[in-house]
């Protein structure tokens, strides 16, 4: 009798510490007490099953954990045109799911609609812990705020929000397994690209960037996450500034950049802006040589993880191609999105803006 009573004891102690999570959490058979990106303690019950997400990227992030039974409704902005939104495009019931409010960054949740749908859990990105707090308070459902920190591609924040979700959902594995295919990413493509001197290395410029909208070829980015990635040589790096960035378009003659990478959102208005200035498109040798080359959009209701991570290998292609021999950048896309979305979307998202390919402007 007391060496079962002794193993019973043992059993509950070993129980309850493994209900100790890597991210500081403490579960018990009651429930969970997590502390969300913005440092806020949430209670709530262990394994929710029914789930919102609000805020720009908020779905986008549950999505890669492919339980679409888990979702219970969704923001306008995410219901309406499923456009560079791989995660919609992949899921198209969520467009039969009831409306939580209009979702974008101005405006404010619904909370009756939120009350209509019954989540057990609220997945936040609109970031202040007083917005949370509020939320929570009107509600009564708790609310997690996650994030994506600076970069979102391979971003810290973006690893532990994934592991809140997977650890508030009863998935932690999965949530793993995601943020492990992510490092496994990140190490490849910098591993490829470490020993490569500066010196072999050609000069590169990203332009069209999606900032709020579609730019000509003037919207770049300093410290540029996907050419980081590869350890790329980018002309705009000298100016030190980080961020979006829209240059004097004079500058870019004056680096005049090897090769040119221009994003899928804004190729239209760097071609109209051509047909009317062709004479300063002439003067750049990545266009004088047929070296400007298109990357997939990937800045839509934020930043599209998975997207991201297909341009980097793609630039990578094309800047060392001894070092991504083995790569076919749309074989890795499809590959990227199987794993984080469960389909094959390249297809998809090259019809709607022309897929990895050489850019002739005129």
């Amino acid at each position: 009798m007391f060496l079962r009573n002794k193993a019973l004891v043992l059993t509950i102690f070993l129980s309850t510490i493994l209900l100790f999570s890597t991210s500081g959490a403490y579960a018990d058979v009651q429930g969970l007490i997590i502390t969300d990106m913005t440092g806020r303690q949430v209670e709530l019950s262990s394994g929710a099953e029914r789930v919102i997400a609000i805020g720009p990227g908020a779905l986008r992030l549950c999505a890669y954990f492919k339980n679409v039974e888990m979702i219970v409704g969704i923001e306008q902005m995410d219901k309406g045109n499923p456009l560079g939104k791989p995660y919609v495009i992949a899921n198209p019931s969520y467009a039969d799911l009831p409306l939580i409010g209009p979702g974008g960054p101005n405006n404010a949740p619904d909370p009756e609609k939120i009350l209509a749908v019954r989540p057990d859990v609220i997945f936040s990105t609109y970031g202040d812990r007083a917005s949370a707090d509020k939320l929570q308070s009107k509600t009564g459902i708790p609310v997690v705020a996650i994030s994506y920190g600076t970069t979102a591609v391979f971003d810290p924040d973006s690893y532990d929000s994934i592991k809140l979700i997977g650890q508030v959902t009863g998935q932690p594995e999965r949530a793993q397994a995601i943020v492990d295919y992510m490092e496994a990413c990140r190490r490849d493509l910098y591993d490829r690209t470490k020993d490569i001197a500066d010196a072999d290395k050609p000069s590169v410029y990203m332009g069209a960037l999606n900032m709020k909208g579609a730019h000509g070829i003037e919207s770049t980015q300093g410290d540029y996450a996907l050419f980081n990635a590869v350890n790329a040589k980018n002309v705009v790096d000298e100016l030190g500034r980080t961020g979006s960035i829209m240059i004097d378009k004079e500058k870019l003659i004056g680096w005049n950049p090897d090769i040119i990478f221009l994003d899928g959102g804004g190729i239209e208005a760097v071609q109209q802006d051509y047909s009317k200035n062709s004479r300063y498109y002439r003067v750049l040798a990545a266009v004088r040589n047929d070296q400007v080359y298109a990357q997939l959009p990937y800045n839509y209701y934020t930043t599209n993880i998975d997207t991201a991570i297909a341009n980097a290998y793609y630039i990578g292609k094309v800047l060392y191609p001894s070092e991504f021999e083995d790569i076919e950048p749309v074989v890795k896309a499809n590959e990227i999105y199987r794993f984080l979305l469960g389909k094959e979307l390249y297809s998809q998202m090259a019809a709607d803006f022309g897929g990895y390919m050489k850019v002739k402007l005129d």
